[in-house]
């Protein structure tokens, strides 16, 4: 017998187990409201497998959720499954003692998935699992295949040939970058989106073993060339240009690029179902060097510690880490399951997944979210400043090394 066949047994079994002799009702929290026409597809699929227990799925504004949950979970009425952050705002709740420990025991699929992938769903501490991972998602530079063709343009090797087909489109009448930082989150977008490579993974590995600080020059130089290229070939104004009116410059075809996540590809597709897009990492200075995107895990499935229907909801979580699932959800919301062995029917999907395999992590989110003050408030506050010419990036990188001692300790010596 294989491996494979015991872990499949394993799975079912566990499944069988969990599954409740009497009927119980789930309630599943999510930020995801532009996904319910396709959780409750899910939804419907798993309750026709398992007809003792129905789920009723409810969505909250993104940008309160956290709250709205925390508040919740504390007053003893959260639901019984639950959409949770990844990195520090999962700790926010598990730390807590709202969240029931995962394991391969009670959901035996988790030992096949990535080990970054766990972390995300992981307390530091002690490397406890508290969520089913579900989706990941690449910063990278999105472009209309339409207008390059007709420019004449390929996806560009080194940074000079990334400033040369900027150029280009400038020339042409078209806008090269529809990005703008008026909203503040699309300023660390921005930021690693395009200067992943330049920075570099040596610089990565150096600051996560403590042997470097955000002062290197590795780093300034990045935000210094992100900049000159922000001031070139950014929308005129940008920095008063909100994220709504950026994505539509790109769907419009008024913009030949866009720097964002993979995320944003199902979006562009669903304000103009007719545009072809392409995706390529922002290079490095040269050819050689590597070109790198930035990676993050986007949330993942939790379930209530303090759940009177637990059994059911830990049947519940083992459909949602199944191969069926994240093959689902794959095709249906066109995003990167974190599910091992998922294919992916979109040939964009699947080339994103293919630059997956050349990354380091989306740095503040994964590293640097996990004290106050966060790392992401620290450089879209002073990139805004930087776009609109108040500060240097050697500044920056003082204000954030400065600003992440008050709570990480490698900063502090």
């Amino acid at each position: 017998m294989t491996t494979n066949t015991i872990r499949i047994g394993a799975a079912l079994a566990a499944m069988v187990t969990a599954a409740p002799a009497l009927a119980q009702d789930l309630t599943f929290w999510s930020w995801r409201q532009e996904d319910r026409a396709a959780y409750e597809q899910f939804i419907e699929a798993f309750e026709a497998a398992n007809p003792d227990i129905s789920v009723t799925f409810e969505t909250f504004e993104a940008t309160n959720y956290n709250t709205i949950l925390s508040t919740a979970l504390a007053g003893g009425t959260g639901p019984d499954v639950m959409m949770v952050r990844a990195y520090g705002g999962l700790e926010n709740v598990a730390t807590a003692g709202y969240l029931e420990p995962l394991s391969e025991e009670n959901v035996p699929a988790l030992a096949d998935f990535a080990e970054p992938a766990l972390a995300a769903e992981s307390v530091r501490e002690d490397g406890q699992i508290y969520a089913v991972p579900f989706a990941s998602q690449t910063q990278l530079v999105i472009y209309n295949k339409a207008i390059f063709d007709a420019n004449g343009l390929e996806e560009p090797q080194t940074w000079e040939e990334l400033v040369a087909l900027s150029q280009t489109l400038k020339d042409a009448g078209i806008i090269p970058f529809a990005n703008g930082t008026a909203t503040a989150w699309q300023n660390e977008t921005v930021t690693f989106g395009l200067g992943s490579s330049l920075m570099g993974s040596d610089f990565y590995d150096d600051l996560m073993a403590g042997e470097a600080d955000f002062t290197d020059e590795r780093f300034t130089s990045a935000l210094a060339a992100v900049n000159d290229l922000a001031q070139e070939y950014f929308p005129d104004g940008f920095i008063g240009l909100d994220y709504p009116s950026a994505q539509q410059l790109f769907a419009s075809g008024m913009a030949g690029m866009f720097i964002g996540g993979s995320y944003e590809l199902a979006t562009f597709e669903g304000l103009n179902p007719e545009i072809e897009m392409g995706v390529f990492a922002a290079p490095g200075e040269t050819a050689e060097d590597e070109k790198l995107v930035g990676l993050y895990f986007d949330g993942g499935y939790a379930v209530n510690a303090a759940s009177p229907n637990k059994e059911a909801a830990i049947t519940f979580v083992n459909y949602l880490a199944s191969q069926e699932f994240g093959q689902a959800f794959a095709n249906t919301l066109n995003n990167i399951s974190a599910v091992p062995g998922v294919s992916f029917d979109n040939p964009l999907l699947a080339e994103v997944n293919e630059l997956n395999q050349s990354s380091i992590p989306y740095l503040m989110l994964v590293h640097f979210r996990y004290g106050e003050p966060s790392g992401s408030v620290l450089i879209q506050s002073e990139m805004q400043k930087l776009f609109a010419g108040e500060t240097t990036p050697e500044a920056i990188g003082e204000a954030l090394t400065t600003g992440l001692a008050a709570w990480y300790e490698p900063f502090q010596d």
